[in-house]
């Protein structure tokens, strides 16, 4: 099954790290953070990609069009510029096809120009912005089951703000960091059968959440996979910040290849 993953937008609320590159290549522990969604995927056994690029994606090009260099040692015979490599990375068997889907394409436009790639009956999609520690075999188990057009993962996560509960303009509770929060998020992690196609187009400012889920919604053919787990996604600088903490101490728990 392949995996799509959008990574045409231009980051405007992460301009720290994304003038020069795109919010898929801001790092995290070292690596891309679109390396991670990548890693988790792969730890399920899908590693046939899709990536629909946009802004900046002459770097996402060049990052894996150089990787077997830049993650191997290697060899190099000057002058005749053969060449050995020693592989020491784990992602050998990767299969990664990148394509320009515009610069101001919107995410249901991008999704429809890849369609070609698509050869299977279903695939799944995600943002390059996002991880989770959720078992990718259990979201597809359940689309499968379901039967429906599209999967959505949603997710509940943890608030970094106060929470205030108002009664008559009295506070009678305050929970500095709830975690009971019940509202589902969509976690941006899907599963699609192709007959998501003829809810989309070509045309730059067709949106995937507005011109297909909704409608999809409304034909009673959009499901939701609901993961307790960990989810977080790098909207904002403090998000940037928080996903490197989480990494340098130990804390990241979407980091399951190891385990």
């Amino acid at each position: 099954m392949k995996v799509v993953i959008l990574c045409g937008g231009q980051g405007m609320r992460l301009r720290e790290e994304t003038e020069t590159k795109p919010k898929p290549m801001v790092e995290i522990g070292g690596m891309p953070i679109l390396w991670h969604i990548m890693k988790t995927y792969a730890t399920y056994g899908f590693k046939d990609f899709i990536l629909c690029l946009g802004y900046k994606g002459e770097v996402i090009k060049e990052y894996f069009y150089n990787y077997e260099f830049l993650s191997n040692d290697f060899t190099i015979e000057l002058g005749s510029k053969n060449v050995t490599v020693y592989p020491r990375h784990e992602e050998q068997g990767w299969k990664v096809t990148l394509v320009d889907t515009g610069i101001n394409a919107m995410t249901g436009s991008r999704v429809k120009k890849i369609e070609k790639f698509i050869d299977g009956d279903t695939f799944m999609l995600t943002y390059g912005d996002g991880v989770i520690d959720m078992d990718i075999n259990l979201l597809n188990k359940f689309h499968k089951d379901h039967g429906r057009i599209a999967t959505v993962t949603g997710v509940s996560p943890q608030s970094r703000y106060g929470e205030l509960v108002i009664r008559n303009d009295h506070v009678v509770s305050f929970s500095e960091k709830p975690t009971d929060n019940q509202n589902l998020i969509s976690g941006g992690y899907f599963v699609f059968n192709k007959k998501i196609f003829s809810y989309l187009s070509e045309l730059d400012e067709c949106v995937l959440e507005k011109d297909a889920l909704q409608k999809l919604a409304a034909d009673g053919e959009l499901k939701v996979h609901a993961h307790k787990g960990f989810w977080q996604c790098m909207d904002t600088y403090r998000d940037y910040v928080y996903l490197q903490e989480l990494w340098k101490k130990g804390n990241a728990s979407w980091k399951r290849w190891d385990k």
